[in-house]
């Protein structure tokens, strides 16, 4: 058995599948992590703007930026990670490119990007 063999075999083999509502580059999302401190795990939100998504199947990934005191703070998240408690998109981002890496170097009006919210369905509201 090769190495790439036992890779692809863990990686298929992964039983725990999260179903996400699907978000591309632009959009703007709200990401709850789960963070552990010693004994206890609390869940933390980190919101942002997507700025890539890359990569398919289990190895996908994706990366939010926010701003937080005028710093611009990026994290990339595994899709499949079990951190990630859940993923909520808030709006989708009207943009031309894939990647936005562009938004590094703006500031306040220039780095908004025009975007559409996001209404939950009658049905999605009653799960809640």
């Amino acid at each position: 058995m090769t190495m790439t063999d036992l890779v692809r075999k863990v990686t298929f083999n992964r039983t725990e599948k999260k179903e996400h509502d699907p978000f591309k580059a632009g959009d703007t999302v709200s990401v709850y992590v789960k963070i552990k401190e010693g004994e206890k795990e609390r869940i933390q939100l980190f919101k942002g703007t997507v700025l890539k998504v890359q990569g398919s199947g289990q190895g996908r990934s994706f990366t939010v930026r926010k701003m937080s005191s005028g710093v611009g703070v990026e994290k990339t998240f595994p899709i499949t990670s079990p951190s990630i408690d859940r993923i909520e998109v808030l709006a989708h981002g009207k943009i031309r490119r894939s990647k936005l890496f562009y938004l590094r170097e703006l500031s306040g009006r220039a780095a908004r990007i025009e975007s559409t919210l996001v209404t939950k369905k009658k049905s999605e509201k009653k799960k809640d």
